[in-house]
């Protein structure tokens, strides 16, 4: 039973296993939904990542200037903030739709890409935090140290295993109440109190630019449909590196990867989901430290 005296205590529920049936459902769940997910994400990978959207089931919305973004934020299921290439007016127009989300409890998620890595791009983060918890907070081991006060990697690329940001990883999730998502060869999901691993994936993931920042708004999409983030957060891994699974069997590289990529997201069933995932679950009551 929980001590509600304790503040830092799981709320009824929230030890609550995440299984291979659990991502199975939602999947299905999510395609009945067809939820909308605004997407303020960097230049490099805005097609790609309304393909990943529509190819799942989801519908994007590229609503990224700041004369709208507040105003759509509240019609939105989901907002992806993602840091990878920010400017001024992008960035003004991430503060509306993250003040927007919080105050309609819209579910967003932030990708900090590059976090300690650049210094205003970490401090633009940190202020995004400030302004609403979001339900998930998404990002390989470095951007999640450095977005935690660590020392960031070398851009975009990763210099830390996904076990060694778990420290930082579970201090982020007691500091906003949300749940982090660790991306490396094994995927690394806590909400504090619970952590979730995923082996599935190929390396040809590593090949094709903007997976990882398709794979925030994957998560924005099924957050929209459940109340359970860190549900959201594996549901939306598993389909993702579960469809890459498939996508390289066959694939001669990186491009006829991603096509097939796109077509496994479209074409993989809850069933197929559910008895392909690798998942490994257990609980953290004392992580949250």
């Amino acid at each position: 039973m929980t001590d509600s005296s304790d503040p830092t205590a799981p709320a009824d529920g929230a030890n609550a296993p995440v299984t291979c049936d659990d991502a199975a459902r939602e999947l299905e769940s999510m395609r009945a939904a067809g939820p909308l997910v605004q997407c303020l994400t960097n230049t490099v990978v805005t097609n790609w990542t309304a393909n990943v959207l529509l190819a799942s089931g989801a519908a994007p919305a590229m609503v990224d200037n700041p004369h709208e973004a507040g105003e759509f934020a509240t019609v939105a299921s989901a907002v992806l903030i993602n840091l990878g290439t920010p400017y001024d007016d992008t960035v003004a127009a991430m503060r509306e739709a993250v003040t927007a989300a919080a105050r309609a409890r819209t579910p967003w998620v932030l990708d900090p890409v590059a976090a300690g890595g650049l210094a205003w791009r970490t401090g633009v983060g940190r202020d995004l935090l400030a302004l609403g918890a979001p339900a998930i907070i998404r990002g390989n081991a470095s951007e999640i140290i450095g977005l935690a006060g660590g020392a960031g990697g070398r851009g975009v690329d990763s210099t830390d295993t996904a076990d060694a940001a778990l420290e930082a990883a579970h201090a982020l999730a007691a500091e906003h109440g949300c749940v982090v998502a660790v991306s490396g060869e094994v995927d690394h999901l806590t909400d504090g109190h619970r952590l979730v691993r995923v082996s599935n994936g190929h390396q040809l993931l590593t090949r094709v630019t903007g997976v990882g920042c398709a794979l925030g708004a994957l998560m924005g999409a099924f957050a929209a449909t459940t109340d359970d983030a860190l549900v959201a957060a594996t549901a939306a891994t598993g389909l993702l590196t579960v469809a890459a699974d498939a996508a390289a069997d066959g694939a001669a590289g990186p491009g006829s990867f991603a096509v097939a990529l796109l077509d496994q997201l479209a074409t993989l069933s809850p069933q197929q989901l559910g008895e392909r995932l690798r998942l490994e679950f257990e609980p953290e009551s004392g992580a949250d430290r």
